[in-house]
Order: structure tokens, then sequence, then C-alpha cells
């Protein structure tokens, strides 16, 4: 299942909602290290398509090299060399003309744009002291007190002179400083076209967009990293574990030595939610399954011919039905059967959303769920395990004593049995 996900680059939104946050962060990133791997393959392609061309190219070059020639009215070889007739400049005059023009441009654009605010700030600095030197003379009532009015205007007249002779200066001054930084600017300027065109000569090739882009990804990436780290630290610890304790399938055909007609037979009987269920022979010997299950009578047609002969659900070493076993039941009547129960309780449940199981765990502040995956030749929780298991029954007893997830802490610990009668796995076995 997990392999066809990264093959086909898409999940089922249905499939996805069984999963936690934890599954879904470890599928995505999954899919994101599949996502660069292709992309790396394809760059390499082009990389390996772009240098034989060039060679094939060079090659074509050195042996198809001509020269066509431009007549000019006279019949003979028209030539012109830029530099060489009356009146041409060389192309550096030429180029340090443009690039001096181009600054004094800009310079005197921006000088413009200074002196505006400059003067501005001149005429509103006059303007605010006249203002204050009438209110002055308003509020000290000089003119009323003097008896000679004519003398006040005359004083008045001189101090207005005197602010306009200094807004004046203080306009010339502006101006030399506006101008000396023109110089200056244009000056800036040159240096620093001239600067990029050296650069732009040794960086043909520099493309920003894709540098942001790449910068981008990475982060992206760096993000998705820190989230599933915790995870694949768990997968180190539970590969360990597992090979330490033999647990692990590690023959890719386990299952093609089991003969479904060699099985022996006996009869499912109910004794406390255990049953002797029968090894039957499938119906038909043209059985394909689907991609993914699309009715009930299809899930019960893939148990019987595919998981009975792997004895999934049965207890390791008696013929009876494990006691966290149930049928094809749905997320909320497994959530009801744990609800009253301790945690560490759980069951197993066939899923309805891919081919295998869903396992339904009580934890102290609600359930989870955990897909695992019977696609293949193995059992294995889809996204968050990486321990291949020979049975089902090997799984479950693996986790008896390891932990699923490192954040969780889930322990099997107590089986959810049955509540009803007769149990809800009897259609799988009839």
């Amino acid at each position: 299942m997990l392999q066809q996900i990264l093959r086909d680059m898409y999940i089922d939104p249905e499939l996805l909602a069984e999963l936690n946050e934890e599954q879904k962060h470890i599928l995505f990133y999954k899919m994101r290290e599949e996502q660069l791997r292709r992309w790396r393959e394809r760059e390499e392609k082009e990389q390996r398509e772009e240098a034989a061309l060039k060679r094939t190219a060079t090659l074509k070059q050195s042996n198809d090299k001509h020269v066509q020639w431009l007549d000019g009215s006279d019949g003979e070889v028209w030539v012109w060399i830029m530099g060489d007739s009356p009146g041409d400049k060389p192309y550096e005059q030429i180029s340090e003309e443009l690039m001096a023009e181009r600054a004094r441009k800009q310079a005197q654009k921006e000088a413009e744009e200074l002196w505006k605010q400059k003067e501005a700030e001149i005429t509103k600095k006059f303007r605010d002291a006249m203002a204050k030197e009438k209110a002055r003379i308003v509020a000290e009532k000089w003119k009323i007190e003097t008896e000679d009015r004519k003398a006040a205007k005359l004083m008045e007249e001189k101090i207005q002179e005197e602010l306009k002779k200094r807004e004046e200066e203080e306009r010339q001054r502006g101006e030399e400083q506006i101008r000396q930084q023109e110089e200056r600017r244009a000056k800036e300027l040159y240096l620093s076209l001239k600067q990029a065109q050296q650069h732009s000569r040794h960086n043909d090739h520099e493309d920003q967009e894709w540098e942001e882009q790449l910068r981008r990804s990475k982060a992206a990436d760096e993000e998705r990293s820190h989230k599933a780290r915790r995870a694949r630290d768990e997968y180190r610890r539970q590969s360990l574990r597992a090979i330490q304790k033999g647990k692990v399938a590690g023959l890719s055909n386990l299952f093609q030595r089991t003969s479904l007609n060699n099985e022996p037979e006996t009869k499912p009987t109910n004794n406390n939610s255990s049953l002797l269920m029968t090894l039957t022979s499938p119906t038909s010997k043209t059985w394909e399954r689907p991609s993914r299950p699309i009715s009930r009578e299809i899930i019960i047609r893939w148990f019987k011919e595919e998981q009975l002969p792997r004895r999934a659900g049965f207890e390791k070493n008696t013929g009876a039905i494990a006691p966290w076993f149930h049928g094809i039941i749905s997320r909320q009547e497994a959530e009801e059967l744990l609800m009253n129960k301790s945690e560490g309780a759980f069951l197993v449940r066939v899923s309805e959303k891919i081919w295998g199981y869903a396992l339904s765990y009580r934890q102290q502040s609600g359930f989870k769920h955990f897909l695992v995956d019977a696609s293949g030749d193995f059992y294995s929780f889809l996204g968050v395990d990486p321990n291949r298991h020979a049975t089902l029954t090997d799984l479950i007893d693996f986790h008896k004593e390891e932990i699923i997830t490192s954040s969780g802490g889930e322990l099997l610990l107590e089986p959810c049995g049955q509540r009803k009668n007769p149990p809800d796995y009897v259609p799988l076995f009839e």
C-alpha cells in the first residue's frame, strides 16, 4: 500500500482521514522524499542530455565551418571596423559615455526630488518664523503702546526684510548642498553601474528566481524534517529491537509456501468469544484483487482467500480466534467497545479503507487508530512502524513489549473482546 501511494504520489482522502497527525506527517515526509528523488533523477537526466547536445553542436561546428561575405556597392567585400573609420569612437569610450550619461540623469532626477523636499522645508521654516514674530508683536501690543506707528511699521518691515534675507541665504546654501550631493551621487552611480557591468560578465547564468525557489524549498524540507525527526528516531529504535527479537519477516515470498488445499478443516464453534476456524479452499482460482476495497462482499472474499491461509486473527499456538480480533466494524463501533476500558486496551478490526486492518487503541485522553497494511506478504503499520512481521499475531505480540510510537508510548496491554453473540467476525468464516 505504501509503495502504491509513493508510486502514484496520491492518497485517497478517505484513507487520509483514517490516519492520525503523526502518521500524516510521516507519510507526507516520505512522499516529499520520493518527490525530491524523482526531481534529482530528472535534473541529472536533463544535464546529461544538455551535455550531449553541446558535444554534438561543438562537433558539428568543427566539421561544418563556413563564412558568408557581404558585398558592397562596388562589388567588393564590404568591411567596416568600429573605431577605424573617421569620426568613430572606440567601443570603450562609447560605453563610458553612456554609463556617465545614465549616472548623470539619475543623479539629476534624485537631486530634483531632494531639492523639492529642501525647498518645502525652507519655506515652512521661515513661514513659521514670520508667524511667530507677528504673534509676538500682537501679543505684546507693541504697536498700540508705541505712539509712532510709522516707526513701528518700519521696524516690522525691517524685520521682514531681515527674515527674507536669511531665507535667501538659506536657499543658496541649500542649493549648493544639493549640487554637491548631485555630483557625488553621479559618481557613485557611475561606479555602481561599472561594477554591475563587470559583475554581469562573470555571472551571465545567475538565476536569482531559481535561488529563491530553492531557498524556500529547503526551508519547507527543514520544517517537514523537524516534524518527522522523532518518527525517524523511532524507526531506528523499532528496527533494532525487531532484529534483536527476531520478529521481522525477512522473506519477500514468505507465504508462497502456504498451500490452500492442504490445511486441516475444523468446524467453527463459539466458545467464550473464540472459535476454531476452517481454512477452506477458495471458491475461485481466478481471484483478482481490486486496487482498493469496494464492498463488504469483496472484503470478505479477500479475507477468506488471502488471509485465512495466513492464519490472520488466530492465536499463534492454538486454533482459536484471538480475543482482540474483530470483523468489519466501524471506527465508531470500535470506540464504543473501548469506551469503558483502561488505557492500553486494544482491538484489531478488518479495515474498509485498505487491504488490511485497523488497530484501535484506548489511551488516557481518547482513542488512536493505526492502519495495518496487509496488501503484500507481510504485516506492518502504515506510516508508523517500519518493521515487517510475518503474521498479524507477530505484530500484536511485538507491540505488547515494544511501544508503537515514542511520542504516544502505546503498549498493547488488554485485548478487547466481543459483546455480540454471535461475534462480529462470523461473516468472515462462514
